[in-house]
């Protein structure tokens, strides 16, 4: 780990200057008028008091602090100070508290100088403890590191207040630099179960794994391993760490006490790291496990989004009754994740119905069902509810802004995405960031606007990310603009030689142009580095099950069946007038090894496999790992029309809702 720089130390009678606290008598809380929003309530807590005892100010001030008025609070303690002076030793911390909670710098520089002044600062812990929160929540941590350099010999107590604090700022390497301190004080006592609380907390939001096993190895040395929120909290740090030490993190689960934090974390695990299926079965352990565990908002907020990433749809409407039972759907986190859920798994009208449900909608809600509109390819539908954001009062934010320029991309709005993009600084003072550039390259790309998405990038203040680079790649496949694809493959290699996707697209747009030597020198370049392609897959859920399909598989049990039906549907289709595309096909092969080559791509075999199994009429729901090709997306046109069903096939990039030979993209993806 790394050491925490260490500020030089302050005289504490110099302390009131250097850290501007005000030093004339007539500034100090003991004079103060602090007007407060809750008169009333201060009023019953003084009629309480007993002048005479010290602890009686300090438990009214803490009452006040905890009832939510701290600066009802601050007028006690002011109270107090001209009431008894010896009241200042003991409401002094809950007095920092409140300062803190108020986030009024002025109230807690005033508060440090009667700490000096009585001489209870740095001698009395509590006040010390106090005055690092109050810093700490003013978002002063350099003015908290002078506070606690001041302080001779800090104890545990101190350390990991410190440690905490810079938590709360995002100065996470110099509080595990302090954390630190307390392994090498001598006594492995000093961590105990609030320390390591900060230092996993810290751990997570570092997303490094090494340091994750090293703290989980240390608190089992010591013993903190059963207990339940070190551990909750730990396993927080193994899921914000990517998911690379899932094994471990579920061995830990299975040997602990478990409470419903514990379910929760490890639920939220597999979900955030795509395991789906995992967190479902996980889920359904919980529910009958017993012993007073139950499911509550964060439990449904982790399994519907396992739902939304499987693309699950019947198991997240059961999951969606449960929580109907339960009166969670007004809940805000709840039912944001219900409007997730249903847009992810291709049924935006009901993400609406669940929206419309939400009681009290923030900035998180409104952005999903924009979000959930545009993935869908409904623009005009995102920016009306973006609008009505704006007429509710809920000032967008910098993830609400990605979601309108994403729904812009996907519907083709130019002319509205460019101008989104110049208002959001303007109008909202939100500083474009990465996402947002992608957004509008990928625009831009997709319009034919080459030269101006290229020139965007070329302009950009901040580093181009892979996903700008790409968006670009993208773009240049669908003009068939080598030269611009070059030069965004280039780009991309500097930044990530190891991903397949990259070469692939070259290659398709090499293949395209009918290069074929420069499609060879692809396939030999993926082979020499050892790049592994990741494979295509289509998946369908039947009756609470999910089958996968992959390029010409024969391995689910009805294949054969499969590739029959399919064969058939094949001949309807091109007597309707279909025709297989097979320009992405790589190899240079002849005609009819190419249409033999598209035939059995994994979507097709899928729509196949629903068609012949699922309830006539029902809507054909399949989810593609990679983006749907070229030919697929003609075919499942010609599919809707001939069968009459209504399919939806959500890809890598998008929705696509086919229905009577058409696709809701306007072939636009």
């Amino acid at each position: 780990m790394a050491t925490a720089s260490v500020q030089p130390s302050l005289n504490p009678r110099a302390a009131a200057h250097s850290l501007a606290v005000p030093t004339s008598n007539t500034q100090s809380l003991r004079d103060m008028r602090i007007n407060t929003s809750g008169p009333s309530l201060r009023a019953m807590f003084l009629r309480a008091v007993d002048p005479s005892r010290p602890a009686s100010w300090s438990a009214a001030v803490a009452d006040l602090l905890s009832s939510g008025d701290p600066v009802a609070a601050l007028a006690v303690f002011a109270a107090a100070l001209r009431a008894n002076p010896a009241a200042l030793r003991p409401a002094l911390p809950p007095a920092f508290r409140a300062a803190a909670a108020a986030t009024s710098l002025a109230a807690g520089r005033q508060l440090h100088l009667l700490a000096l002044r009585s001489g209870l600062f740095p001698s009395d812990p509590f006040s010390a403890s106090a005055l690092l929160h109050m810093y700490h929540h003013c978002s002063r941590p350099f003015d908290a590191r002078k506070v606690f350099d001041e302080i001779p010999s800090p104890n545990p107590v101190i350390i990991t207040a410190m440690a905490s604090g810079y938590v709360r700022n995002n100065l996470l390497l110099p509080s595990l630099a302090l954390f630190r301190t307390l392994l090498v004080s001598g006594s492995a006592m000093a961590v105990d179960e609030a320390a390591a609380l900060v230092a996993f907390s810290a751990s997570a939001r570092v997303s490094d794994r090494g340091i994750t096993a090293s703290l989980h190895a240390l608190i089992a040395k010591i013993g903190l391993d059963m207990d339940a929120g070190v551990v909750n909290t730990m396993l927080d740090a193994y899921a914000k760490g990517g998911g690379r030490d899932l094994g471990t993190a579920r061995k830990v689960f299975d040997m602990m006490d478990k409470d419903v934090v514990s379910w929760n974390s490890m639920i939220a695990l597999y979900a955030q790291n795509g395991l789906s299926a995992e967190a479902l079965r996980l889920y359904g352990s919980m529910l009958n496990v017993g012993g007073g565990i139950r499911c509550n908002a964060v439990t449904f907020s982790a399994v519907l989004l396992a739902c939304a990433h499987a693309g699950t749809i019947q198991t997240g409407k059961r999951i969606h009754n449960q929580v109907v039972r339960m009166g969670l759907e007004e809940n805000v986190y709840v039912g944001t994740s219900v409007v997730d859920m249903y847009s992810k798994c291709g049924r935006v009208e009901m993400a609406r119905k669940a929206f419309e449900r939400i009681k009290k909608k923030n900035v998180l809600s409104w952005s999903a069902m924009i979000t959930g509109y545009g993935m869908h390819g409904h623009g005009q539908q995102a920016l009306d509810v973006f609008n009505e954001m704006k007429r509710s009062g809920q000032n967008p934010n910098y993830i609400t802004f990605i979601s309108v320029l994403a729904a812009c991309s996907h519907a083709g709005l130019l002319d509205k995405g460019r101008y989104w993009y110049k208002t959001m600084k303007k109008e909202f003072g939100i500083e474009p960031g990465v996402e947002h550039l992608g957004c509008m390259v990928d625009l831009l790309g997709r319009a034919g606007c080459l030269d101006e998405a290229y020139g965007l990038i070329k302009e950009m203040k901040i580093k181009p990310d892979a996903a700008i680079w790409g968006a670009l790649l993208s773009a240049c496949r669908i003009h068939k603009n080598v030269e611009l694809a070059e030069i965004s493959v280039k780009r991309l290699f500097e930044l990530d030689t190891t991903n397949c996707g990259y070469y692939v697209l070259l290659s398709n747009i090499y293949a395209e142009a009918g290069m074929w030597k420069d499609v060879e020198r692809m396939r030999v370049l993926v082979k020499t580095r050892g790049i592994e392609k990741p494979p295509g897959y289509s998946s369908v859920e039947l009756k609470g099950k999910t089958h996968v399909f992959y390029v010409g598989d024969n391995i689910h049990p009805q294949h054969k069946e499969i590739y029959s039906y399919l064969g058939k549907l094949l001949e309807r289709m091109q007597e309707a007038g279909y025709v297989p595309n097979t320009s992405s096909v790589l190899h240079d092969l002849d005609e009819e090894e190419k249409e033999s080559a598209v035939r059995i791509h994994s979507e097709k075999l899928a729509v196949a496999f629903a068609l012949m199994n699922q309830v006539p009429g029902s809507i054909i729901h399949v989810i593609k790992n990679l983006r749907v090709c070229t030919d697929c997306h003609t075919a499942i046109k010609f599919i809707s029309r001939i069968s009459g069903r209504e399919i939806i096939v959500r890809d890598l990039q998008r929705f696509h809702h086919f229905k009577d030979g058409s696709c809701s993209c306007g072939d636009y993806w």
